[in-house]
C-alpha cells in the first residue's frame, strides 16, 4: 500500500468519527443561539445579557484549556476526550434549569470548563497520525463540523423548539436536553473505540502503523532546528502571540455570527422558529465547501499564509456588506460570503503551529494559541450584543466583525514576513 492509500485509509477510519464528535460539541456550544429565540423573551434577557452569557462559555474554556491539553498528552486521547464529552453532555442537559441571568452565566461558564481542551486535544491527536503535507486537509475535514453543525443543527433546533409545552417543558429546555444526551453516549463510545496512536489501531497492520509513526518522528526530528518551548517559553514567543491574535480575530467573527445568526435572520425575514433554523443553515452549507476547497488548495501548493489572509479579507467584505443589506436575499448572500471567508481560514491556520513546536511543547503551544483565541468566543458575541443594545440594530456590530477580519488578514501577512517563518509556507 502506497502512502496515498495509507493516509486515505486513516482519514476514512478516524475523521468521520472525529467530525461527528465536533458536530455534537458545536451543537452543545452554540445551540444557545437558537434557544434564545424563545428563552430571551420568556426569561426577559436583554441583548447584552444574552451576549454575555453566550460568551462567558469561553472564559471557562480559556482558563482550563492549557491544563486540560497537557493532561491529554499524558493520559491519552481516548480517555481524556471521552471524559470531556461525558462532562459537557451532562452540563448541556443541565442548561434546562436556567431561570435567570445568574444561573445562565454559571451554567455556561461550567460548560466552557467541561469542554476545555477538546479542540486543541483533537489537533494534537491528529498530529500523531498525519504528516505536514496531509495536515491542513485533515484539519479542514474535522473542522467542517463548524458549518455542518449549523446546517443540521439549525433545522433540528427549529423542530425541537416546536416541542414547546410538551410534558410541561419549554421548547428551549427540550433543545438542551435532547442535544446534550448524544455527547454523553459518544463519550462512552470514545472510551471503547478511539485508538490513542497508530500502533494501537486494529485497522492498521504493524508495518503500516510503523510507517506512520516513523514519518511523524522524522518530521519532528527535522524541526529540531526550529525554536522549541515549553509553556513558559511559548509565552515569550512573538510569533505565538501573533498566531493567537489572528485566531482571536477570526473567532470573534465566527462566533459573533454563529451565536447571533438566528436573531439576525429573524430580524431581516420575520420568519418563525423552524424557518429561521433552515435559513440560518444556508451560509454554512457554502462554508463547508469553502473549508474543504481552501484546505485542499493549501495542501497542494504548500502555501499557508495567503490561504488565511485572503479568505479573511473576503469574510470582512461579506460582514461589511451584510451590515447594510437588510433585505432577505442580499442579506443572506452577504452573510454567506462572510461565513465562507471566515471559516475557510481554519485548516491552513492550524497547519502552522506544528512547524514551530513539537512534542509536549506542541501540546502547550496549540493550547496557548487556542486559549487566547478562544477569548474571541467571548468578545465577539458580547460585543455584538452590547453594540446592538447601544445602536438598536446589527449594522454597527457587523461592521465591527468586518474590521476584526481585516485585522486577521493584515496580521497574517505580517507573519509571512517574520524571519522565523520564512520558507515555512
Amino acid at each position: 500500500m502506497n502512502d496515498a492509500d495509507l493516509y486515505r485509509k486513516v482519514r476514512w477510519r478516524l475523521l468521520p468519527y472525529l467530525l461527528l464528535l465536533y458536530v455534537v460539541a458545536w451543537f452543545d456550544r452554540v445551540n444557545i443561539g437558537f434557544a434564545a429565540l424563545q428563552m430571551n423573551a420568556q426569561l426577559e434577557f436583554s441583548a447584552e445579557v444574552y451576549g454575555f452569557g453566550a460568551g462567558i462559555f469561553f472564559i471557562g474554556y480559556a482558563l482550563f484549556e492549557v491544563p486540560s491539553n497537557l493532561i491529554l498528552a499524558k493520559v491519552g486521547a481516548r480517555l481524556w476526550i471521552g471524559r470531556i464529552m461525558v462532562t459537557w453532555g451532562i452540563l448541556s442537559v443541565a442548561m434546562m434549569f436556567t431561570q435567570g441571568p445568574l444561573s445562565f452565566y454559571v451554567l455556561r461558564f461550567l460548560l466552557g470548563i467541561a469542554e476545555a481542551g477538546f479542540l486543541p486535544g483533537i489537533l494534537f491527536y491528529l498530529g500523531a497520525w498525519f504528516p505536514r503535507a496531509e495536515r491542513a486537509r485533515a484539519v479542514s475535514w474535522f473542522m467542517m463540523a463548524i458549518p455542518l453543525s449549523t446546517v443540521f443543527g439549525g433545522p433540528i433546533a427549529g423542530l425541537l423548539l416546536g416541542l414547546d409545552g410538551w410534558h410541561g417543558l419549554r421548547g428551549w429546555q427540550w433543545l438542551f436536553v435532547l442535544e446534550g444526551i448524544p455527547a454523553i453516549l459518544l463519550g462512552i463510545t470514545t472510551w471503547l473505540w478511539l485508538p490513542n496512536a497508530p500502533h494501537e489501531a486494529k485497522f492498521l497492520s504493524a508495518a503500516q502503523a510503523q510507517r506512520i509513526e516513523q514519518r511523524i518522528a522524522s518530521e519532528d526530528a527535522s524541526s529540531a532546528q526550529r525554536p522549541k518551548a515549553d509553556l513558559r517559553g511559548a509565552l515569550t514567543m512573538p510569533t505565538v502571540w501573533l498566531l493567537a491574535l489572528v485566531l482571536f480575530a477570526c473567532q470573534c467573527g465566527s462566533y459573533g455570527l454563529t451565536l447571533w445568526i438566528p436573531q439576525i435572520v429573524r430580524g431581516i425575514s420575520g420568519a418563525g422558529d423552524l424557518t429561521v433554523g433552515f435559513i440560518s443553515a444556508l451560509p454554512y452549507i457554502a462554508a463547508a465547501w469553502a473549508m474543504l476547497a481552501v484546505g485542499a488548495s493549501s495542501d497542494r501548493s504548500g502555501e499557508r499564509f495567503l490561504h488565511v489572509a485572503v479568505p479573511s479579507f473576503i469574510g470582512a467584505a461579506g460582514f461589511a456588506a451584510s451590515a447594510f443589506l437588510l433585505t432577505p436575499v442580499p442579506g443572506m448572500i452577504a452573510l454567506t460570503v462572510a461565513a465562507m471567508g471566515d471559516l475557510s481560514t481554519r485548516g491552513p491556520f492550524w497547519a502552522l503551529p506544528p512547524r514551530l513546536l513539537s512534542g509536549s511543547a506542541l501540546a502547550a503551544g496549540i493550547a496557548l494559541i487556542n486559549t487566547m483565541a478562544s477569548l474571541g468566543g467571548f468578545v465577539g458575541p458580547y460585543a455584538v450584543g452590547y453594540l446592538r443594545d447601544l445602536s438598536g440594530g446589527f449594522t454597527m456590530p457587523l461592521m465591527m466583525l468586518a474590521g476584526l477580519l481585516v485585522l486577521a488578514g493584515a496580521l497574517t501577512l505580517q507573519l509571512r514576513r517574520e524571519p522565523l517563518l520564512r520558507g515555512v509556507d
